[in-house]
């Protein structure tokens, strides 16, 4: 029996949608696999973390180095490479535009000469001075006025030093004058000074003291007559990683980041 015309097209049209019922199952596959492959690549570009230059004030060398070494662990694929220096140092480079993506100072006033190119900064830690002696305290060095003797070899940390603001502004708080053998770029090199036995004492962080508590002792300076040193840390705008230096500079507030900067001898923020 032959169809007719009408017959003849309802049969060429159901014939069609079967044909094209596979083709368009094989193209949604095929867009869910471009899909897929789009999105796993971009799961694994964002898994694997980043390599993040961190500047940070001389004295945070130490803790520095074991919060950097803890990070890493806690966050797989991110590496951090730092770069210590005095405060007034690393405001230098940020001017210039050296590649970076954190800043971590050891007074606010640096960071703020430096508040165009940074992130909105989070105080971290708080440090203190003490006085570093040789190791048993050889000269009876008891408190700042000791410090006024000119038998004794004294070191400072430069006027534009954080540490050398925070030591003249104490010896000027309590009227006494010092005539330092030596101004220091950083207050590391005051505490390698007074090591060394180049100078029989100097002015430094608490932590700094504690660090080499082997080779140097600390004699306390009371609260009324210190200065608090505040550290600040922010990103910068330059990064090229802005994500993962934010998480950085995040962690740092963090129970763990706190937990190792207290146990290094800084005090809460």
């Amino acid at each position: 029996m032959s169809l007719s015309l009408t017959g003849r097209r309802a049969a060429a049209t159901v014939l069609t949608a079967a044909l094209l019922v596979p083709l368009a199952a094989c193209g949604n596959d095929d867009t869910r696999k471009d899909r897929g492959a789009s999105t796993g690549s971009g799961s694994a570009k964002s898994a694997a973390g980043a390599d993040l230059t961190v500047l940070a004030a001389a004295s945070l060398t130490d803790v520095f180095k074991t919060a950097g070494a803890a990070y890493e662990k806690s966050h797989p694929g991110t590496k951090i490479t730092f770069s210590f220096a005095g405060s007034q140092e690393l405001v230098a480079q940020v001017t210039q535009g050296s590649p970076a993506d954190a800043l971590v100072t050891a007074d606010t006033k640096s960071m703020d000469k430096v508040r165009p190119d940074t992130g909105t900064p989070t105080v971290i830690a708080k440090n203190r001075l003490v006085v570093a002696t040789g190791e048993g305290n050889p000269h009876k060095v008891d408190d700042l006025k000791d410090l006024a003797d000119p038998e004794l070899k004294v070191v400072l940390a430069a006027p534009e030093v954080p540490a050398g603001k925070y030591s003249r502004q104490i010896l000027d708080a309590q009227k006494i004058t010092v005539e330092p053998v030596s101004l220091e770029p950083n207050v590391r090199a005051v505490l390698s000074k007074v090591e060394l036995g180049e100078a029989d004492a100097g002015l430094v962080y608490r932590t700094d003291a504690e660090s080499a508590e082997d080779k140097v002792d600390a004699v306390e300076i009371p609260d009324a007559q210190n200065a608090v040193a505040q550290y600040p840390a922010a990103t910068l705008k330059g990064s090229k990683n802005a994500e993962a230096a934010a998480a950085f500079v995040a962690w740092l507030s963090s129970p763990e980041g706190q937990k190792i900067l207290q146990d290094a001898g800084f005090q809460k923020p």
